[in-house]
């Protein structure tokens, strides 16, 4: 079963790279299940969520399952040569238009993949993992140049952008009614299985 949850977690890399391997995955055959929601339910094996739309979703918890949580971030955060992930969506102006932005940890560049693939955070949203090469000031916030294998494009984000980076967590965070991000990986019998959670901390929800 480990074997089919590293593989599911290979583009976003939402791990600490000094406490989980399974950021070195390379693409997954089938991408990963992205669960959203609030805990319902957490015992030493599995953690139930109760999804935005009310659904009840079980994960299987690796026996080594890593737990991590998110800081708040303020756009002034985002520095030249920053790893940043983006999800964003073109508006009608063509531009894209962040509708989160998370910052690795330095650790984690040149571990997590760089790229950009569609995303559901919304309709037609895209995830974009990338180096930040230029930052320009706009009224209402800047616009990142990011470059990622060889290419270029620019991401607006606006002040009131959620911005995060990440912190390590622990089991003890899993309480009923936290908001959580998971990328689980879709098992044979048609289960999911994870080793890694992102969890809600101080108020903070994980954006992604």
């Amino acid at each position: 079963m480990r074997r089919n949850i590293a593989a599911a977690v290979a583009f976003i890399g939402l791990g600490l790279a000094v406490v989980t391997p399974l950021v070195h995955a390379q693409a997954p055959r089938t991408p990963p299940a992205r669960v959203r929601g609030t805990i319902d339910a957490f015992n030493d094996h599995s953690l139930t969520v109760k999804t935005p739309s009310g659904v009840l979703t079980t994960i299987a918890l690796a026996p080594n399952f890593v737990v991590r949580t998110v800081i708040r971030k303020h756009i002034d955060d985002i520095h030249d040569g920053d790893f940043v992930a983006a999800t964003s969506v073109r508006a009608k102006d063509g531009n894209l238009h962040a509708i989160e932005v998370h910052i690795f940890l330095p650790a984690q560049r040149g571990v997590v993949p760089e790229g950009q693939i569609p995303w559901d955070l919304a309709p037609d949203s895209l995830m974009t993992n990338a180096i930040v090469a230029g930052i320009a000031t706009v009224k209402g916030g800047k616009v990142l140049t990011v470059t990622y294998k060889g290419q270029s494009t620019d991401i607006e984000v606006d002040r009131k952008t959620p911005i995060v980076t990440y912190a390590p967590g622990d089991p003890s965070m899993l309480k009923y009614g936290r908001a959580v991000f998971i990328l689980a990986a879709k098992q044979a019998d048609g289960s999911l299985a994870t080793t890694n959670v992102t969890v809600e901390n101080k108020g903070v929800k994980p954006p992604m």
